[in-house]
Protein backbone atom coordinates (compact mmCIF):
# COMPACT_ATOMS: atom_id res chain seq x y z
CA UNK A 1 0.00 0.00 0.00
CA UNK A 2 1.56 3.16 -1.04
CA UNK A 3 0.47 6.21 0.99
CA UNK A 4 2.11 10.47 0.59
CA UNK A 5 4.09 11.53 3.04
CA UNK A 6 3.05 14.70 4.82
CA UNK A 7 4.09 17.29 7.47
CA UNK A 8 2.64 18.83 9.71
CA UNK A 9 2.96 22.52 7.78
CA UNK A 10 1.02 20.86 4.91
CA UNK A 11 -2.01 23.32 5.52
CA UNK A 12 0.07 26.06 4.93
CA UNK A 13 2.62 24.64 2.73
CA UNK A 14 2.37 22.89 -0.59
CA UNK A 15 4.97 20.25 -1.59
CA UNK A 16 5.35 16.42 -1.85
CA UNK A 17 7.53 14.69 0.35
CA UNK A 18 7.63 11.21 -1.45
CA UNK A 19 5.10 8.23 -0.32
CA UNK A 20 6.26 5.12 1.56
CA UNK A 21 5.00 1.77 1.26
CA UNK A 22 2.73 0.13 4.19
CA UNK A 23 2.67 -3.87 4.30
CA UNK A 24 -0.73 -5.16 3.65
CA UNK A 25 -0.14 -7.42 5.93
CA UNK A 26 -0.70 -4.65 8.94
CA UNK A 27 -2.41 -1.88 6.95
CA UNK A 28 -4.43 -4.00 4.87
CA UNK A 29 -6.46 -6.53 6.00
CA UNK A 30 -9.69 -6.94 6.80
CA UNK A 31 -10.87 -5.08 9.94
CA UNK A 32 -12.56 -7.24 12.22
CA UNK A 33 -15.12 -5.98 14.48
CA UNK A 34 -15.64 -8.25 17.15
CA UNK A 35 -11.48 -8.57 17.90
CA UNK A 36 -11.37 -5.23 18.38
CA UNK A 37 -14.22 -4.79 20.61
CA UNK A 38 -12.79 -7.89 22.80
CA UNK A 39 -9.38 -5.69 22.79
CA UNK A 40 -11.18 -2.63 23.80
CA UNK A 41 -13.26 -4.47 26.51
CA UNK A 42 -10.14 -6.10 27.97
CA UNK A 43 -8.30 -2.41 27.92
CA UNK A 44 -11.00 -0.40 29.46
CA UNK A 45 -11.47 -3.48 31.93
CA UNK A 46 -7.47 -3.33 33.07
CA UNK A 47 -8.43 0.65 33.56
CA UNK A 48 -11.50 -0.12 35.84
CA UNK A 49 -9.92 0.85 39.65
CA UNK A 50 -11.74 -1.92 41.38
CA UNK A 51 -12.55 0.35 44.60
CA UNK A 52 -16.23 -0.29 45.21
CA UNK A 53 -16.89 -1.03 48.45
CA UNK A 54 -20.49 -1.82 50.40
CA UNK A 55 -20.82 -2.95 53.59
CA UNK A 56 -21.99 -6.00 55.11
CA UNK A 57 -24.17 -7.47 57.84
CA UNK A 58 -21.29 -7.73 59.84
CA UNK A 59 -19.85 -3.75 59.17
CA UNK A 60 -22.08 -1.81 59.51
CA UNK A 61 -22.49 0.38 62.71
CA UNK A 62 -25.48 -1.19 65.18
CA UNK A 63 -26.23 -3.64 68.17
CA UNK A 64 -25.87 -7.20 67.94
CA UNK A 65 -29.20 -8.11 70.56
CA UNK A 66 -31.67 -9.71 69.28
CA UNK A 67 -34.42 -6.74 69.01
CA UNK A 68 -37.80 -8.89 70.25
CA UNK A 69 -37.66 -12.36 71.63
CA UNK A 70 -38.74 -15.06 68.85
CA UNK A 71 -42.12 -16.05 69.67
CA UNK A 72 -45.22 -13.95 70.99
CA UNK A 73 -45.54 -10.67 69.64
CA UNK A 74 -47.11 -11.36 66.62
CA UNK A 75 -43.68 -9.72 64.57
CA UNK A 76 -42.17 -11.96 62.00
CA UNK A 77 -39.20 -13.42 63.95
CA UNK A 78 -35.50 -10.94 63.69
CA UNK A 79 -32.24 -11.72 64.74
CA UNK A 80 -30.49 -8.61 64.65
CA UNK A 81 -31.20 -4.95 63.48
CA UNK A 82 -28.22 -5.05 61.24
CA UNK A 83 -29.85 -6.88 58.99
CA UNK A 84 -30.07 -5.76 55.49
CA UNK A 85 -33.93 -5.73 55.81
CA UNK A 86 -33.57 -3.03 58.46
CA UNK A 87 -32.82 0.48 56.91
CA UNK A 88 -29.54 0.51 58.49
CA UNK A 89 -28.56 -2.84 58.16
CA UNK A 90 -26.00 -4.04 55.78
CA UNK A 91 -26.19 -4.80 51.67
CA UNK A 92 -26.49 -8.08 50.59
CA UNK A 93 -24.14 -9.44 48.15
CA UNK A 94 -22.72 -5.53 47.20
CA UNK A 95 -19.56 -4.70 45.55
CA UNK A 96 -16.18 -5.68 46.81
CA UNK A 97 -12.71 -4.17 46.32
CA UNK A 98 -10.93 -6.23 43.55
CA UNK A 99 -9.40 -6.67 40.12
CA UNK A 100 -11.31 -6.40 37.03
CA UNK A 101 -8.31 -7.54 34.99
CA UNK A 102 -8.56 -10.66 32.95
CA UNK A 103 -6.01 -12.28 30.59
CA UNK A 104 -6.51 -11.68 26.38
CA UNK A 105 -4.50 -14.54 24.12
CA UNK A 106 -1.28 -12.32 22.89
CA UNK A 107 -2.26 -12.93 19.30
CA UNK A 108 -5.87 -11.70 19.67
CA UNK A 109 -4.14 -8.39 20.50
CA UNK A 110 -1.75 -8.47 17.95
CA UNK A 111 -4.66 -9.10 15.81
CA UNK A 112 -6.86 -5.75 17.02
CA UNK A 113 -4.12 -3.77 16.37
CA UNK A 114 -3.58 -4.76 13.49
CA UNK A 115 -7.80 -4.61 12.35
CA UNK A 116 -7.57 -1.15 14.38
CA UNK A 117 -4.56 0.19 11.82
CA UNK A 118 -6.30 -1.24 8.75
CA UNK A 119 -9.32 0.39 9.66
CA UNK A 120 -8.18 3.83 9.77
CA UNK A 121 -6.66 3.19 6.41
CA UNK A 122 -9.45 1.75 5.04
CA UNK A 123 -11.80 4.71 6.53
CA UNK A 124 -9.12 7.49 4.72
CA UNK A 125 -8.27 8.89 8.03
CA UNK A 126 -4.18 7.74 8.44
CA UNK A 127 -1.74 10.18 7.83
CA UNK A 128 1.88 9.38 7.10
CA UNK A 129 4.14 12.20 8.72
CA UNK A 130 7.64 12.75 8.04
CA UNK A 131 8.18 13.93 11.75
CA UNK A 132 6.26 14.94 15.32
CA UNK A 133 9.02 17.56 16.38
CA UNK A 134 10.01 21.32 16.26
CA UNK A 135 6.99 22.21 17.68
CA UNK A 136 7.47 23.34 21.40
CA UNK A 137 4.48 25.73 22.18
CA UNK A 138 0.15 24.89 22.67
CA UNK A 139 -0.33 27.75 20.57
CA UNK A 140 1.62 27.00 17.23
CA UNK A 141 0.64 23.54 17.43
CA UNK A 142 -3.71 23.75 17.59
CA UNK A 143 -2.84 26.72 14.50
CA UNK A 144 -1.22 23.79 12.15
CA UNK A 145 -4.01 21.21 13.57
CA UNK A 146 -6.50 23.81 12.36
CA UNK A 147 -4.89 24.38 8.98
CA UNK A 148 -5.06 20.62 8.64
CA UNK A 149 -8.74 20.34 9.72
CA UNK A 150 -7.81 18.06 12.67
CA UNK A 151 -9.92 18.48 15.42
CA UNK A 152 -9.27 15.12 16.71
CA UNK A 153 -5.88 13.21 16.19
CA UNK A 154 -3.51 10.42 17.86
CA UNK A 155 0.14 10.57 16.70
CA UNK A 156 2.49 8.08 17.01
CA UNK A 157 6.11 8.14 16.58
CA UNK A 158 8.69 5.53 17.97
CA UNK A 159 9.70 8.00 20.14
CA UNK A 160 7.78 11.03 21.01
CA UNK A 161 9.56 14.21 21.43
CA UNK A 162 9.10 15.96 24.65
CA UNK A 163 8.74 19.44 23.17
CA UNK A 164 6.27 18.08 21.04
CA UNK A 165 4.53 16.64 23.59
CA UNK A 166 4.64 19.18 26.13
CA UNK A 167 2.87 21.70 23.71
CA UNK A 168 0.35 18.71 22.68
CA UNK A 169 -0.72 17.40 26.18
CA UNK A 170 -3.42 20.53 26.45
CA UNK A 171 -5.47 20.52 23.18
CA UNK A 172 -8.68 18.67 23.48
CA UNK A 173 -8.24 14.68 21.28
CA UNK A 174 -4.91 15.34 20.55
CA UNK A 175 -2.63 12.65 21.64
CA UNK A 176 0.79 11.75 21.30
CA UNK A 177 1.83 8.03 21.87
CA UNK A 178 5.08 5.94 21.48
CA UNK A 179 5.13 3.02 19.21
CA UNK A 180 4.80 0.69 22.62
CA UNK A 181 2.08 2.87 23.87
CA UNK A 182 -0.16 2.13 20.45
CA UNK A 183 -3.11 0.72 21.52
CA UNK A 184 -6.51 -0.05 20.02
CA UNK A 185 -8.79 1.82 21.93
CA UNK A 186 -6.82 4.98 21.62
CA UNK A 187 -6.23 4.61 17.87
CA UNK A 188 -10.69 4.11 17.71
CA UNK A 189 -11.34 6.87 20.11
CA UNK A 190 -9.29 9.47 17.90
CA UNK A 191 -10.78 10.62 13.94
CA UNK A 192 -7.12 10.68 12.19
CA UNK A 193 -4.38 8.22 12.64
CA UNK A 194 -0.85 9.77 12.29
CA UNK A 195 2.19 7.77 12.10
CA UNK A 196 5.48 8.96 11.16
CA UNK A 197 7.71 7.40 9.35
CA UNK A 198 10.04 6.18 11.97
CA UNK A 199 6.45 5.26 14.15
CA UNK A 200 5.96 3.09 10.79
CA UNK A 201 9.16 1.31 11.28
CA UNK A 202 8.44 1.00 14.88
CA UNK A 203 5.33 -0.84 14.15
CA UNK A 204 6.70 -2.87 11.87
CA UNK A 205 9.29 -4.19 14.35
CA UNK A 206 6.46 -4.55 17.32
CA UNK A 207 3.96 -6.17 14.95
CA UNK A 208 6.67 -8.89 13.44
CA UNK A 209 7.72 -10.11 16.57
CA UNK A 210 11.12 -8.11 17.37
CA UNK A 211 12.65 -7.55 20.29
CA UNK A 212 9.63 -9.00 22.72
CA UNK A 213 7.11 -6.71 20.43
CA UNK A 214 4.20 -7.12 22.74
CA UNK A 215 4.60 -5.12 26.51
CA UNK A 216 1.03 -5.83 27.41
CA UNK A 217 -1.22 -3.36 25.30
CA UNK A 218 -0.95 0.12 27.03
CA UNK A 219 -4.56 0.83 28.64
Amino acid sequence: MQIDITTLDQGTAQGSLGSTELPDELFGVKPRADIMARVVHWQLSKRRAGTHKTKGMGEVQGTTKKPFRQKGTGNARQGSLRAPQFRTGGRVHGPVVRSHEYRLNKKVRRLGLICALSQKALDGKLVVLDAAAGTAKTGELAKKLKALGWSSALIIDHVVDEGFLLASRNLHKIDALPTVGANVYDILNHDVLAITVAGVEGLKARLNGAASAEPGEAA
